[in-house]
């Protein structure tokens, strides 16, 4: 028997029991209540600050219990109970359905990678039995205003570059500070910025430790409904996230895996109908850069010179605020970075030559797509990779720069032949199936245009 199926034998009921809020002169925490029946118990801890907002509404409540449902499922994960009890609030039928999608989709990767086979119905069943939140519906009062998550990579940092020129005031928010993150928010202009903390239960790393199912969770689903709180708290009614039209394509060919679920446009369609039915913050969550392929932010972030040193996307290294340059995300940074930069800066930034290291060649070739699944991080499609590799051997050549190894292997490959036929394609790209407000995107456009991007 798996483990899978021995956990879930083992333990049929998850619960989320309630949700405390403790309000003090500073801050506002909020602590879940969660278990698995008969093994755990979980009381995992959010703290905002406390900016003198009224708070005691249906509104801002809906928010705090709707950030539980997406919490949970990190907990849940660890032994999928069949049947997940709903105590601390109510849900309709419509909800239930909603949120089984969430997570179905949001854990394809951690049924993938858990060897895992089931249906979107079967491999959970929500029972509501809490009652409905009380109170008066209070929308956000503010105008003009967005909050932008920061994440200490490239695209946020876009993301706040280019909002800068729609005259709008901004601020960046950032869960749990770190070195990119802090310091990516200063260079762009803000000095206090604001800040969630987030704490794991450590009952959940102990259960992991002992063998517990692992594995991915989405956790863009849980800066989406936490942003949306922070927002509410600091007088803002747009959250823009730097969600890019790339993180639409699946991780693993022919299937619906996809590491970036909660990134797609299918997740941030279906939270906007969510909030606006359910919540009802007035506050409008969109990606900022929906529009266009990570090729083309990397352009764009390659002429914002300033961040090059403090920006981070490394998860191997992010604890320690460094590149490792060893892994597949430092790879494809280093790719879709090169044909816009001096390759020497590329190096210089990552500390090693990457594209000349033999052991990298198996990520390489999962970023290619000579082998079906792309490597599980936040990494840009296959045809974007293979643009990026042509258009730096190119320029390599033009400039008389001997190639490191692995582009000398891509050029014998027939890739090379096929993508350098097509030409680039991407500068022509710009996906209309977003939900940019009609002047984020007229300034988007504007600023692609003049960085060359977009023609």
């Amino acid at each position: 028997m798996n483990k899978y199926d021995k956990f879930r034998k083992l333990y049929k009921t998850f619960t989320y029991k309630s949700y405390d809020i403790a309000v003090t002169d500073e801050n506002i925490k909020i602590t879940y209540n969660f278990s698995i029946d008969g093994l755990a118990d979980f009381a995992p801890q959010w703290t905002f600050k406390n900016t003198g907002v009224n708070i005691a509404n249906k509104t801002f409540e809906t928010m705090v219990f709707s950030l539980g449902m997406v919490e949970l499922v990190s907990y849940w994960k660890i032994a999928c109970p069949k049947e997940v009890i709903v105590e601390a609030g109510s849900l309709d039928e419509c909800q239930i359905k909603w949120w089984k999608d969430q997570y179905f989709n949001g854990l394809g990767e951690f049924f993938y990678t858990n060897g895992i086979e089931l249906d979107p119905d079967g491999f959970m069943n929500i029972i509501s039995t809490g009652k409905a939140i009380a109170g008066e519906d209070k929308p956000v009062e503010a105008d003009r205003k967005v909050l932008v998550p920061v994440g200490g990579g490239k695209d946020s940092v876009v993301s706040m570059e280019i909002i800068k020129n729609t005259g709008y005031e901004m601020n960046a928010y950032i869960i749990n500070p770190r070195g990119a993150t802090e310091n990516t928010a200063r260079i762009a202009g803000f000095e206090e910025p604001v800040v969630a903390g987030r704490t794991l239960d450590k009952e959940m790393l102990r259960l992991n430790k002992e063998g517990y199912l692992n594995g991915h969770t989405p956790f863009s689903a849980i800066v989406a409904f936490s942003s949306i709180m922070a927002a509410y708290l600091n007088g803002q009614s747009f959250v823009a996230l730097s969600n890019e039209s790339s993180a639409n394509e699946s991780t693993v060919k022919g299937s619906t895996v996809n590491h970036q679920y909660s990134k797609s446009f299918k997740f941030e369609l279906d939270f906007n109908e969510y909030e606006k039915k359910y919540i009802g913050s007035g506050i409008h969550y969109f990606s900022m850069l929906r529009p266009l392929s990570e090729f083309q932010i990397a352009g764009l972030f390659a002429g914002y010179k300033e961040y090059h040193k403090a920006f981070r996307s490394c998860n191997a290294g992010s604890k320690q605020d460094i590149w490792c340059g060893h892994c597949p995300k430092c790879l494809f940074v280093f790719i879709i970075l090169s044909p816009f930069m001096f390759y020497d800066d590329v190096v210089d930034i990552f500390g090693t030559n990457m594209l000349d290291d033999v052991s990298m060649e198996e990520d390489f070739k999962k970023l290619i797509g000579l082998v079906d699944e792309k490597p599980f991080e936040c990494v840009g499609s296959r045809d974007e990779i293979n643009l990026s590799l042509v258009l730096t051997i190119n320029k390599m050549d033009t400039m008389g720069i001997e190639l490191p190894t692995l582009l000398k292997y891509y050029r014998k490959t027939g890739l090379y032949d096929s993508y350098m036929r097509e030409g680039n394609k991407l500068n022509r790209y710009y996906d209309e199936n977003n939900l940019l407000p009609e002047e984020f995107d007229k300034v988007l456009k504007e600023q692609c245009i003049l960085a060359g991007v977009l023609k």
